[in-house]
C-alpha cells in the first residue's frame, strides 16, 4: 500500500513563528511546560491535574488539562487500546502539548500512559526540564476499591481486554520529577506538592 504520509512529510516545511515561546512567556507572566500526571485507573490522575489546573488558575496562570477520556472522544477516537494504539495515543498528546506549551501555556495531561517508552518519547521533545513528570502513586488494591468508573469490576470479569493493572501492564516511571503518594496524602495535600515543585524550578511565581 502506499504510504501517502512518507510523500507529504518530505514535502513539508516548518515554519517558525514571528513571536517566540519566550516572549508568549513574557506577556503570560509565566513560563509554560508539560505536566504528565501519570498512573493506574483510579489513582487520581484526572482529579489532581483539575485540582492543580484550579489553583494555578486563581493565582493567573494560563494552563489546561488533557484528560485521557475526552482526548479519546475527539482527537483519538479512532484507536483502541492495544500496546500499538496506546503508542499512538500518547504519540499525539506529546506533540498536542509541545504546541501548547510553545505558546506559553502550562500544560496538564492526566493519562495512564502505562509504558516507559512512550513517556520517554514525550520527554524527548521537549527541552529539558519542560517535561515534568508526575507519578500519582497508589496500590493496585486502593484503586481497586477506589473504582470510581466500575473497570476493575469489569476487567477482573473478562469484560474489558488489555485494561492495564490487570491483564495489561503499567511501568512505574523510574525518576519521575514528582511522586505523589495518592493512597495517604489528601489532594490538597498533593496539590501543594506539585505547585511547590513548580515554584521552587522558575516555572510559576505563586502570590
Amino acid at each position: 500500500m502506499h504510504d501517502d504520509s512518507k510523500v507529504t512529510n518530505q514535502n513539508t516545511i516548518w515554519h517558525e513563528a514571528l513571536i517566540t515561546r519566550a516572549e508568549r512567556e513574557a506577556l503570560n507572566g509565566h513560563r509554560g511546560g508539560i505536566l504528565w500526571f501519570t498512573g493506574l485507573s483510579g489513582s487520581g490522575k484526572s482529579t489532581l491535574a483539575h485540582a492543580v489546573e484550579e489553583h494555578l488558575h486563581r493565582q493567573g496562570v494560563r494552563t489546561l488539562v488533557l484528560d485521557g477520556d475526552n482526548i479519546r472522544q475527539g482527537l483519538c477516537k479512532d484507536l483502541g487500546f492495544s500496546d500499538a494504539d496506546r503508542t499512538e495515543n500518547i504519540r499525539r498528546i506529546g506533540e498536542v502539548s509541545k504546541l501548547m506549551m510553545d505558546a506559553g501555556v502550562l500544560v496538564l495531561t492526566a493519562f495512564i500512559s502505562p509504558f516507559r517508552k512512550d513517556r520517554d518519547i514525550v520527554r524527548q521533545l521537549v527541552a529539558a526540564g519542560d517535561f515534568i513528570e508526575i507519578h500519582c502513586d497508589a496500590p493496585l488494591s486502593v484503586c481497586e476499591e477506589r473504582d470510581p468508573k466500575g473497570l476493575y469490576v469489569k476487567a477482573r470479569a473478562g469484560e474489558i481486554p488489555e485494561f492495564t493493572g490487570i491483564s495489561s501492564p503499567y511501568e512505574a516511571p523510574e525518576h519521575a520529577e514528582i511522586v505523589l503518594h495518592t493512597d495517604s496524602h489528601s489532594v490538597p495535600e498533593c496539590v501543594e506538592q506539585v505547585v511547590d515543585y513548580l515554584s521552587a524550578h522558575g516555572r510559576v511565581h505563586m502570590n
